[in-house]
């Protein structure tokens, strides 16, 4: 299976994503530097409700599952367009578990659509991701068009205006709080490919890459077992 493996994210241009700026896939090169080491504190969701949980499924749940991902992965894409909405209907919807979506951009397009969807309200989070990945071809793979236009048509089905959706993606502080959510993920789960899925906060039940139905559904039954 070919996944999207840790690629480093350039941290040059990153300031200037503007109406008509251009967006690149990074290679391996110069990661972007941990946001706790750029100046000022890193916010976090005790200091900006744009950071706080987003989440699907009862809190009572028996079993929390965590998922890593990048919105311009195709592999992440591939999950939530095949295996998501059966999930959802049958495992989440009938309180089998909690699935709390975890940043993980790969590149600079992901960061600054990873932004956009934290600036809508929560109840409006899980469809928006969902609308992106339906609509990846169109505002993250095309080319010679403005991605952040694309990602802004879409989320202004969900609220947002053009100027929000700009706002969003080039808010420094917004920008460093995402890109903390990714630093946790590799220093407590090791992270370092997208989707990866942590069934219950202990990490004992994981999967790396876009998994099925079947498969989703037995690692579900290990962790409720472990647990």
């Amino acid at each position: 299976m070919i996944l999207h493996r840790r690629r480093r994210l350039l941290l040059a241009g990153a300031a200037g994503l503007g109406a008509t700026a251009g967006f690149w896939r990074a290679d391996a090169g110069g990661l972007f530097p941990p946001a706790a080491a750029q100046p000022g504190a890193a916010p976090s969701a005790a200091t900006d409700p744009r950071l706080t949980e987003r989440s699907v499924g009862r809190p009572d749940a028996p079993v929390t599952v965590f998922e890593y991902f990048s919105l311009t992965c195709s592999h992440c894409g591939a999950f939530h367009r095949e295996t998501y909405p059966r999930v959802r209907k049958e495992l989440i919807d009938s309180g089998q578990m909690r699935l709390v979506f975890r940043d993980f951009p790969l590149d600079q397009l992901a960061l600054a659509a990873h932004c956009v969807a934290r600036a809508l309200p929560p109840e409006h989070y899980d469809g928006f991701i969902s609308a992106l990945f339906a609509a990846q071809d169109r505002w993250a793979y095309a080319r010679g068009v403005d991605h952040l236009a694309e990602i802004a048509k879409i989320a202004a089905i969900a609220g947002l205006t053009r100027e929000q959706v700009n706002a969003a993606a080039n808010d420094e502080a917004l920008r460093r709080g995402v890109l903390e959510i990714r630093l946790r993920g590799e220093q407590q789960y090791q992270v370092q490919a997208t989707p990866t899925f942590i069934f219950g906060p202990a990490g004992k039940v994981r999967q790396t890459g876009n998994v099925g139905f079947d498969r989703f559904a037995e690692l579900l039954a290990q962790a409720r077992q472990a647990s």
